[in-house]
């Protein structure tokens, strides 16, 4: 959604008393310009996936029991101490962010951590946020 003409108006204004900046009306246009070129930013695309399946006190436990080793869902179960279809629901947004994998053995379904993944994340995090 754009900033409304009155808002727009405004802003320019506050802007003026910004570090002194004289040139409102280009400062806030490069602004806009920056903004624009930060929202199609891929690696704020994948960061979104990465901290939307880091959001979640239950997922974040997933990963350090999985770091530990690999393991199928009656153990995840067993550690969160919530029901299968609350640990599938987790396992899933963890899978979509592509930080674990899964695979059968047997009658079983088991998840290990891709840790690859989780270090590319960690750099790119990183890079845009650090440097």
């Amino acid at each position: 959604m754009k900033i409304n003409i009155e808002r727009t108006v405004e802003v320019k204004k506050m802007l003026c008393s910004c570090d002194g900046m004289c040139d409102s009306g280009n400062y806030f246009e490069n602004l806009q310009n920056f903004g624009v070129e930060l929202k199609s930013d891929e690696n704020f695309r994948d960061l979104e996936d990465f901290a939307g399946a880091l959001a979640s006190k239950e997922r974040l436990i997933i990963l350090k029991s999985l770091k530990e080793k690999d393991r199928c869902v009656c153990e995840l179960e067993t550690i969160l101490d919530k029901s299968q279809s609350t640990i599938s629901h987790h396992l899933r947004k963890l899978e979509r962010a592509n930080l674990i994998k899964s695979w059968k053995k047997g009658s079983y379904t088991y998840y290990g951590l891709e840790k690859e993944q989780l270090n590319s994340y960690l750099k790119v995090l990183n890079k845009e946020l650090q440097n």
